[in-house]
């Protein structure tokens, strides 16, 4: 079989109980076929991985480090393979697919580096040691947008602190994740990672199993309330990274060029298929003409074309799911404002929508309330920073959003009171793993990255021990 094309449980390489087509967006054909788990192959996953987590986190630190580096140089190895798959699997440029991969591969570099130490809280009348400790057997869920990131990103942190895993993308990219469970067979001892994948019909079991000590997803919001629900009898430890409708607040006295060229990067960034991708714009009325104009002309611009196309830009949406629902927004646009860039899907095949701007358009449209996901950019005037920071805050999301002023400090203080995650000034999509990323409101729960990401893996033991 193709290399990415098996289930990985309890260390062996297996084809699917079924099958599951992967579709190419720019063309709408399939394009390969892989394994898909049954609910009894996903059974086996858990199970291998509950009798595998005891020997692994007996392992030093150290040693589990070294292991997920390994897996990290494996990819590099491969790393043309990795790009092609993501060019046909995701369906964006090969520019930006070769970042995605690199990007991966500096993830779990990053993150086998990290260490949690034991930490000595009280010395006085006896001793008291702070640790922490594996959950035990984690469920990883992903999303299509950046379908090998974003599971490298789950993995490396969940078992370099001692747990094991059962990881699951989703059906439209299975691939990546299948290669990176392949390469893991020949690298991981059995049963540590395990990669099943499904039709969308196997999310609650992974979810409500009593072996499942974590669930990290990464989604939808609606998906995650459905998670919280399902894991609830089970009081499972979860890490929700969800929807975002990510505001950029624009000030009457920043440079129109370029803040304009910045803003249209942050909001179109992988077809606008990014949580953290700009989805809503507040303009100062005094400059809303010219920032609006200037926009709409990089939209114009803009090549649109299948990922393999050097000239490229932007590539297709990545299932036609979100083809459909871009294609109603694009209907909400028309309805609710003047579209002065784009507004239309290319005609043959894939799913290729124009980057498209609107402007003259009410805060209470489907099109600035909602997170679109995909090329469509939604402009709104506003009197001021105060009138736009309480358009930007009335929303049930906070996962991320921006300010931006030719004066830093006007720009900070109004950053500091966005409902918001991650708020950046005079910049967005500025993020590493060395950074924190946690979701306000309804934008998600737990924290990611960083130290305090690989802490969320893991249970407070302390020890108290008397004089």
């Amino acid at each position: 079989m193709t290399f990415g094309s098996r289930l990985l449980i309890d260390g062996e390489l297996v084809a699917g109980d079924y099958t599951l087509d992967v579709v190419n967006p720019a063309t709408g054909e399939v394009f390969a076929t892989v394994a898909r788990a049954s609910r009894r192959q996903a059974e086996a996953a858990i199970e291998a991985a509950k009798r595998a987590q005891p020997a692994w986190d007996a392992l030093e630190w150290d040693a589990r480090s070294d292991l997920l580096k390994a897996l990290a140089d494996a990819v590099e190895e491969r790393r043309q393979d990795f790009i092609d798959t993501m060019v046909a699997e995701q369906g964006k440029p090969r520019v930006e697919a070769a970042q995605e991969v690199d990007y991966s591969i500096a993830f779990i570099r990053h993150f086998a580096g990290l260490r949690l130490p034991e930490k000595d809280i009280r010395m006085q009348g006896g001793r008291v040691e702070l640790r922490h400790r594996p959950l035990g057997v984690v469920a990883g869920i992903s999303p299509w947008n950046f379908p090998l990131l974003i599971p490298a990103a789950k993995i490396a942190p969940a078992l370099v602190t001692g747990n094991t895993m059962v990881m699951k993308p989703a059906p439209t990219t299975p691939i990546l994740t299948l290669m990176l469970g392949e390469l893991a067979a020949a690298i991981l001892p059995a049963g540590v990672l395990n990669v099943i994948t499904d039709q969308n019909d196997l999310g609650d079991l992974l979810t409500s199993h009593p072996d499942i000590a974590k669930v990290t997803f990464t989604g939808s919001t609606a998906t995650g309330r459905r998670i919280m629900a399902s894991a609830a009898p089970t009081l499972k430890r979860l890490t929700l990274e969800l929807g975002g409708n990510d505001a950029a607040i624009v000030l009457e006295d920043v440079n129109v060029e370029e803040t304009t060229e910045r803003i249209f990067n942050a909001a179109f960034f992988n077809t606008g298929q990014a949580c953290l991708a700009i989805k809503r714009v507040y303009v100062a009325d005094t400059i809303y003409d010219a920032f609006s104009e200037a926009i709409a002309r990089r939209a114009r611009e803009a090549v649109v074309g299948p990922g393999n196309d050097p000239a490229s830009r932007f590539g297709p949406l990545q299932n036609r799911q979100q083809f459909e629902k871009a294609k109603y927004f694009l209907e909400v646009a028309r309805r609710d404002g003047h579209i002065i860039a784009g507004g239309s899907t290319i005609d043959g095949p894939g799913y290729f929508v124009r980057p498209t701007v609107v402007r003259d358009i009410n805060d209470s449209s489907e099109l600035v309330a909602q997170e679109q996901f995909c090329p469509i950019l939604p402009i709104v005037g506003v009197a001021d920073g105060e009138e736009a920071l309480t358009l930007a805050n009335h929303s049930d999301f906070g996962l991320g959003g921006s300010v931006w002023s030719g004066d830093p400090a006007r720009a900070k203080e109004l950053a500091q009171r966005m409902q918001s995650g991650t708020v950046w000034v005079n910049q967005h999509l500025n993020f590493g793993p060395d950074v924190p990323l946690a979701g306000a409101k309804q934008s998600g729960i737990g924290v990611e990255w960083t130290e305090l990401g690989l802490a969320e893996f893991c249970q407070v033991n302390v020890i108290n021990q008397a004089a």
